[in-house]
């Protein structure tokens, strides 16, 4: 982690502030949960007696959501694995995840948003200069396992979600509150034509609701046994003919040519930093190691940069001028468009508030 995470703060020796957080949170979020792994399973399984599923895998086609589809099933859990395609899906992404649910054999859900569609809300908030572009995809992500969850009746939702490649929080301004629906709806409504009918959209009052009073649960999986991301890739390819990618998400096409190269040209940032810090703080990798890492291109090679940028440009119908003149665009904040961010964390802090009151 270096100044370009503007909340920064060193200590004396050197360390971050992000790396000190995560260390003083890791008992809670793995020690602790580590010894609760065969209660949660026997409360999915009680909660899913009688149906056809017992809880909601997402999967994406990465690591960590396809080990957790992995591990469900070695529990013994009846998962339904949910994917949600917005059309950028690597070839190896598809392989992946065909192999994966195949070798499960568990039942997969792919909810398919339509291209123009899709592609029309791209188009908002790339005109917006927002830089959080894949809150599109992250909050559709939500909404549709919420949504099968529901439609099922399930209790648990079981993401790939983990302290030892994720530990590390995103810097300030690296990325946007993925429930603010408001937010989406908003720059669509001002810079967008397209109709919203096949992406579905989650806010957070939706998202509390669902918590508080349906009782759906989110649960960082992983963070339930000792992950070891390099055994569980090892495990992936010898059991399900898994191939990796070169970086975490790097299974989108265009989240590889976001984080590749839209984030660090057009933002200046690198979210190779916090992924790989993660790694480090948990032992999993020797930080010269990392340092080695970060000195090159986010992309494995200048060849693998032209052809998605050649990709990107088709899809989207941009030229090369179009995109240029994106990249050297001034950068708005989302907090400039309407937003239910600030409502969420004040009424959460609320509630906080109230729950150590009533103690």
């Amino acid at each position: 982690m270096d100044t370009t995470a503007k909340n920064i703060v060193f200590n004396a020796k050197g360390e971050c502030n992000f790396c000190s957080n995560y260390l003083e949170q890791k008992h809670e979020r793995t020690t602790v949960r580590q010894g609760q792994l065969d209660s949660l399973v026997q409360e999915i399984k009680q909660s899913g007696k009688g149906k056809q599923y017992d809880c909601i895998v997402g999967v994406s086609g990465g690591v960590d959501s396809s080990y957790s589809l992995h591990l469900a099933v070695s529990l013994g859990l009846r998962p339904l694995a949910v994917h949600m395609d917005n059309g950028w899906n690597s070839e190896l992404a598809t392989t992946n995840i065909h192999n994966l649910v195949k070798g499960c054999g568990v039942d997969l859900y792919t909810h398919v948003i339509s291209w123009p569609e899709y592609k029309g809300l791209m188009e908002s908030f790339f005109k917006a200069g927002v830089i959080d572009i894949e809150l599109l995809y992250d909050n559709a992500m939500l909404a549709v396992n919420y949504q099968q969850a529901t439609k099922f009746g399930l209790k648990h939702l079981l993401f790939g979600l983990n302290t030892s490649t994720e530990g590390i929080k995103m810097p300030e301004g690296w990325n946007w509150f993925k429930f603010d629906a408001r937010n989406i709806k908003s720059i669509h409504k001002k810079f967008g034509s397209t109709s919203i009918k096949t992406m579905p959209i989650i806010g957070s009052l939706k998202y509390k609701y669902l918590e508080k009073f349906k009782g759906l649960k989110t649960v960082p999986f992983l963070d339930y046994v000792d992950f070891n991301k390099e055994e569980s890739l090892n495990l992936l390819k010898e059991k399900y003919k898994y191939r990796p990618y070169p970086y975490k998400h790097y299974e989108s096409v265009f989240t590889r040519f976001y984080q590749g190269h839209i984030l660090p040209e057009k933002f200046g940032v690198d979210k190779r930093r916090a992924h790989l810090s993660s790694l480090v703080v948990s032992g999993q990798m020797k930080r010269e190691d990392a340092v080695q890492m970060l000195a090159l291109s986010p992309y494995p090679s200048e060849q693998a940069l032209a052809e998605d940028t050649s990709f990107f440009l088709k899809k989207m119908g941009w030229s090369k001028e179009k995109l240029d003149k994106y990249l050297s665009g001034k950068e708005i904040s989302h907090d400039m468009y309407a937003s239910e961010k600030q409502r969420y964390y004040k009424l959460q802090n609320m509630y906080v508030k109230l729950k150590k009151m009533l103690k």
